[in-house]
């Protein structure tokens, strides 16, 4: 026998269950999946991580699908260089990137013999490595790998090809209102360098800050479902792996 009362109730349930969801994922946090190599070594293919949606305050892009509910953003937050933030490219504003912000507005940004100029300044680096290999699209790529220090002390590793891809560019100055992002594979990611596809993005297409990992598998291994090879596929030494960069915090405790 139908037992309406009953139906309607969990109904209810389901209802208020898919509403406090909507307003956890649009405020506070939402999970995102990492589809490229572009942010190797730090983020891998298989990643999955939380993102802060109240890191930089809200704009349309904070909601699913976008909507124009408002204009611009409010409870506005600026981020910092170093930060590695999801954002809506401004090609079509729905796809979501994530790469390491570099530039702010009115920043001058250039390569010169594969060395990043920032302002006129070469960002400092050092080789890490001179033997590493990963992956660039299905592809695996040689690479050096090196630590970057930001003027603000962040630091972190990129990589580099050994024949190097982008050796000059031109000088991107940044527009008001407006972020340049590199992806940490620098010879191996669509970023604010391709001024068509991606280029300057506006603040309102900051979705959220990236905090840390809470799962991570290596597709190339086996599905997820092929629990057989958990113990291969399954990254257990990424869960909960914090998207912070210690060193600026044991620099900054050194100078105490």
């Amino acid at each position: 026998m139908f037992n309406k009362k009953f139906f309607i109730e969990n109904f209810k349930t389901l209802f208020y269950a898919f509403i406090i969801a909507i307003i956890i994922r649009s405020l506070i946090i939402q999970p995102f999946y990492i589809p490229s190599s572009s942010m190797e070594p730090g983020l891998l293919v298989g990643d999955r991580l939380f993102v802060t949606k109240y890191s930089y305050g809200y704009s349309k892009h904070s909601f699913p699908f976008s909507p124009p509910i408002f204009e611009n953003r409010i409870f506005s937050s600026k981020p910092n260089r170093g930060d590695v933030i999801v954002f809506k490219t401004p090609a079509d504003n729905r796809t979501d990137y994530i790469k390491r912000l570099i530039g702010l507005p009115g920043d001058r940004i250039q390569f010169v013999d594969s060395n990043l100029y920032l302002n006129n300044s070469e960002i400092l680096k050092s080789k890490v490595s001179e033997r590493d290999t990963i992956y660039c699209g299905e592809k695996t790529i040689n690479v050096f790998t090196f630590e970057e220090k930001l003027p603000n002390g962040k630091i972190y590793k990129t990589v580099y090809l050994k024949n190097f891809t982008f050796d000059n560019s031109d000088v991107f100055t940044v527009p008001d209102n407006h972020y340049f992002f590199l992806g940490d594979n620098r010879d191996c990611s669509k970023d604010s360098r391709y001024l068509t596809s991606v280029g300057y993005v506006h603040e309102d297409n900051l979705v959220g800050k990236a905090r840390f990992i809470f799962f991570s598998s290596d597709r190339s291994v086996g599905s997820i479902f092929a629990f057989w090879k958990w113990n291969k596929s399954i990254r257990f030494d990424r869960f909960f792996k914090k998207i912070i960069w210690w060193k600026l915090i044991i620099l900054n405790l050194k100078k105490k």
